[in-house]
């Protein structure tokens, strides 16, 4: 295991039916090419050494004597492949009894042997006539390499401090799969051998079930299946090789090839330990169930296995944002109707009827109008009581002013315009500010004016103060201090920077008002701006947000990982060199993370007093709900692995 993440691979041989010498020769090249490919685990399919279709040729002594044989030959082989475990299908004779099972072997030794639990009855192959359902208990055999082997279902193979569980086939089918006990046990990794034919409409129901269990697990899962070569007689085997981590699909192969086939990905098994931490319910589902497992060691023998360059997997360097346009397009109606719902509630309960935003033409400012005009329109209040208040200031554009008015007029809602510079001006009269001096104190005054008059309009109206921070800002505490920190109501509280640039395309996608759909798309395209500081000479916008604290992508990334997985510094790292390759350099990462963390924790106090909102998805930063902690800690632990990230300077 490297930085947290397990190599799993998954192989489907071609087979011949019952040439053994045929099917081990095939095995073996692909146990070669997954330790080319770093392999840490591999799953072979149920019954690959014979093929699955042997039908009564299971219960021939020339058979089973010459899968015996090829076991042997296919674990003594492991030797040469150090620090790689094998997962291959065989039958097994104990005690008068033929199993199908799973032979653990690693360091050239067989080391476990799994039988399968659920035998099925039901389709053209009736297991039930060669194969006996697995003991109760894990019992010890003997018969290879001299050494007595623990043979059993509920067993737990602890590889290199890997847990591994293992299933056959028909086990995952059933209602209590045994890897829902060996998970609560302790397992992180579950294998399936498989060898289940396709039929119309059984592809897309395993895939979904192999994601399922993972998720419900709390695990990783690779499944392996028969593919090319099995007996076409009555069925057709399509080769499926499936790779999930909690709920989510990392690799699948491409069905109906021929020859060997194999997948390989990368699996965080530090995400799914810090998943069953957090999830309490885990812990208490396998106190209730205490499932009785036997943890077996597994000797892999010294890891020689080869240095291979990146990270297997897919990292997404947006991972708010789905992928697709009608996955993107489903998730910010289910965002927006979150947000509508939450605010309509609160409107509800307290019996207002007039709303108070600060509209500066920015996108947080435009989502939250648009958030506030269906939350009117669906408790058919007319969007008169919504009052856009536009409060331009000392580096006010032109570009975003007229955005600002032309989107409130569009949207009908009721407008006012009230120029902040001459009381922010006598303020600084007031306590002595030299307002040449564009330091803290002049960007903050007016900020907090800003929110004294909304605030002041929301007690003449009777209304209440919409907030417009978003997630992003609260995680960096990118807002003043009971100044655009302070709202009735933070209707964008639970929605990242990253989200909040699609939602309002969303809206601009969905309205058929021209003005309307115009000013949201300059809005979409307009830099991130607090606008505190006077414009360039040619009147453009000079102080740009991602220019100070940095690229909201990278800030979004370090925030979803840090929050949703708890990782430390270097891992989030090592996911973004991955996720923005070619996009930032190591150098720019490493200081982008610094300032991340810098600021997450200096500013935890504004987030501890947070106005209420909304939570939208998995990360969230409610000091009443999702996120706890202190407005003193020492953010020296994380800053130190930090910093040490590169010694190139940061561009």
């Amino acid at each position: 295991m490297t930085d947290g993440f397990l190599r799993v691979a998954c192989a489907s041989p071609a087979v011949r039916v019952a040439d053994v010498d045929a099917n081990t020769r095939n095995i073996i090249e692909l146990i070669d090419r997954a330790y080319a490919r770093g392999a840490d685990v591999l799953v072979f399919p149920e019954m690959c050494v014979t093929a699955y279709t042997c039908a009564d040729l299971f219960h021939s002594s020339t058979l089973l004597d010459a899968a015996r044989q090829a076991v042997l030959g296919i674990a003594a082989h492991t030797a040469r492949c150090g620090g790689m475990f094998v997962a291959v299908g065989a039958p097994f004779v104990s005690a008068g009894a033929l199993y199908n099972c799973a032979f653990i072997c690693a360091g050239g030794a067989v080391q476990g042997i799994v039988p399968k639990t659920f035998i099925p009855n039901y389709n053209e192959f009736y297991e039930k006539r060669w194969f006996a359902p697995a003991p109760a208990d894990v019992e010890t055999v003997s018969g290879f390499e001299d050494w007595d082997i623990p043979f059993g279902q509920n067993q737990i193979f602890d590889f290199n401090g890997v847990k591994v569980g293992v299933e056959i086939c028909e086990d995952l089918w059933t209602p209590c799969p045994p890897s829902t006990a060996l998970a609560l046990g302790g397992a992180e990794l579950i294998l399936n051998l498989s060898a289940s034919d396709d039929i119309i409409g059984k592809y897309a129901y395993l895939k979904s079930l192999v994601g399922s269990q993972s998720a419900r697990c709390i695990c990783a899962y690779a499944y392996a299946s028969a593919g090319f070569g099995e007996s076409s007689t009555d069925l057709v085997f399509d080769g499926k090789l499936f790779v999930a981590e909690n709920g989510r699909m990392l690799a699948c192969n491409r069905r109906w090839q021929s020859g060997n086939q194999l997948t390989v990905a990368d699996v965080d098994v530090e995400a799914i330990r810090r998943d069953r931490i957090h999830n309490g319910s885990f812990a208490d589902s396998a106190r209730r169930c205490e499932a009785e497992v036997f943890v077996s060691p597994v000797h892999g023998g010294e890891d020689r296995r080869p240095q291979t360059d990146g990270l297997m997997r897919s990292v997404d360097p947006h991972p708010f944002v789905p992928s697709g346009d009608s996955d993107l397009q489903e998730r910010c109606e289910e965002i927006i109707n979150i947000q509508v719902a939450g605010l309509a509630q609160r409107l509800s309960a307290t019996g207002c009827k007039c709303l108070v935003i600060g509209i500066s033409g920015g996108l947080d400012s435009t989502l939250a109008l648009l958030v506030a005009t269906r939350a009117f329109d669906r408790l058919q209040l007319d969007r008169s009581g919504i009052v856009g208040v536009t409060m331009p200031g000392f580096g006010t554009t032109d570009r975003t002013h007229d955005n600002a008015v032309t989107l409130m007029k569009a949207l009908g809602v009721a407008m006012r315009e009230i120029s902040i510079v001459p009381a922010v001006n006598l303020h600084f009269q007031d306590i002595g500010h030299d307002p040449s001096v564009h330091d803290v104190t002049y960007e903050n005054s007016q900020a907090r004016q800003r929110t004294l008059l909304l605030m002041d309009i929301a007690n003449q109206s009777g209304g209440m103060v919409l907030g417009t921070g978003d997630l992003s800002e609260l995680a960096l505490g990118w807002a003043t201090y009971n100044g655009d920190h302070m709202s009735m109501y933070g209707v964008n509280a639970g929605v990242p920077k990253t989200l909040v640039r699609h939602l309002t395309k969303y809206f601009a996608s969905q309205t058929s008002d021209p003005d309307e759909k115009r000013a949201l798309l300059d809005i979409v395209d307009t830099p991130i701006s607090p606008e505190l500081i006077p414009a360039e000479p040619d009147g453009t916008i000079k102080q740009k947000t991602e220019d100070l604290v940095g690229p909201y992508e990278l800030h979004d990334f370090f925030l979803y990982y840090t929050l949703r997985y708890g990782f430390s510094p270097r891992r989030i790292f090592v996911l973004a060199r991955k996720a923005f390759d070619g996009a930032y350099s190591d150098a720019v990462i490493a200081k982008w993370l610094s300032t991340f963390f810098r600021r997450f924790f200096n500013q935890q106090f504004k987030r501890s007093c947070l106005p209420d909102g909304p939570k939208v998805g998995s990360v969230c930063l409610s000091p009443r709900g999702d996120w706890r902690m202190p407005s003193d800690a020492s953010s020296a632990l994380w800053l130190k692995e930090a910093d040490s990230l590169t010694d190139t300077d940061a561009e």
